[in-house]
């Protein structure tokens, strides 16, 4: 078993590592617009796992005249879903801990748990094509405080940045990233009351004559 300092020296030396071995590193921040639109009258609960907070993408170069690619978005990913729900919801609680039996959590109508199901990426070098792409899929899992499900679905996004708009690969895919992440946000807000298992449990809502969705 190893301690914590050993886990410590192993990441430094394995960011050493990627250093030179000559790995692009990007670190998406951004700050994300508030959503334009009436808030659902509903408290909802959001928790984030340990993946989704750091979520970060490796991606080892298959040759020596290839750099390899590491990509965090989770920063950026908190800063987006935590806006876009603020502004989609009456309230927002984060939760203490993923729900489930006997978990103390607060009281809030539902809870959103957010995963990146997949990244990938390309580059001019890659495609012969000058576009820096970003593909993201979603994961959602809508549940109640005691984990019991309520809907399940997955949500694709897309980022697209041109290479005349930067002057660095790192720049070029934080961009597209960013473009991404909007993309996604956007793609949530407009189609979450549509979400089949979504729209049949608010419209189950002890409330429904404030929550029901209209075909």
């Amino acid at each position: 078993m190893t301690t914590a300092p050993e886990r410590w020296l192993t990441a430094l030396v394995f960011t050493c590592l990627l250093a030179g071995c000559g790995t692009k590193q990007v670190v998406v921040q951004s700050e994300f617009p508030d959503p334009v639109m009436n808030p659902l009258p509903l408290t909802l609960g959001i928790w984030y796992n340990d993946d989704f907070a750091n979520h970060e993408f490796f991606d080892e170069a298959s040759g020596r005249s290839e750099s390899s690619w590491l990509v965090n978005t989770g920063q950026a990913q908190v800063e987006l879903w935590q806006t876009l729900l603020t502004g989609m919801f009456r309230d927002v609680v984060f939760m203490n801990g993923k729900p489930g039996p006997g978990q103390m959590n607060p009281v809030v109508d539902a809870v959103l748990l957010p995963a990146v199901d997949e990244l990938q990426y390309a580059i001019p070098s890659h495609t012969n094509v000058k576009v820096y792409e970003i593909w993201m899929r979603y994961r959602f899992q809508l549940v109640t405080t005691g984990g019991e499900p309520i809907a399940e679905w997955t949500m694709p996004a897309y980022g697209k940045t041109p290479t005349a708009f930067m002057q660095s690969d790192e720049g070029a895919v934080r961009l597209a990233a960013i473009v991404a992440l909007r993309d996604a946000g956007a793609h949530f807000a407009t189609t979450f009351t549509r979400v089949p298992q979504v729209e049949a449990w608010l419209n189950s809502l002890p409330r429904a004559g404030a929550t029901q969705v209209q075909p």
